[in-house]
């Protein structure tokens, strides 16, 4: 099947952002940093969910980008809630320091 020049484009660009997320994730040590680098490989994986969803004309891939939007907000919550303890204990967001909070 061929696809729109336009699929392609859409593809190019989620590529391009879920690079740049594994980038920010493997090279950052700041906490929040990390966080917004899986926020942008999950946008990334919802760009491709859409695009080809929109050119095979089926409505599952809306339906896996909403279910992985709700993912994305519960994990923010409680990504966010760590980090917030982490902060309170070490007064910083280091990801290296993560290792205190072991219970």
């Amino acid at each position: 099947m061929v696809f729109e020049l336009a699929t392609w484009w859409y593809v190019a660009l989620s590529a391009a952002l879920f690079a740049i997320g594994t980038w920010g994730l493997m090279s950052r040590k700041n906490a929040i940093m990390v966080l917004m680098s899986i926020e942008l490989m999950l946008n990334a994986a919802n760009i491709n969910f859409v695009a080809f969803a929109s050119a095979w004309g089926h409505q599952d891939g809306f339906v896996f980008a909403l279910i992985s939007i709700a993912i994305a907000a519960a994990e923010a919550a409680v990504g966010l809630a760590i980090i917030v303890n982490l902060f309170r204990i070490t007064d910083t967001v280091d990801v290296t320091r993560a290792n205190l909070l072991r219970g």
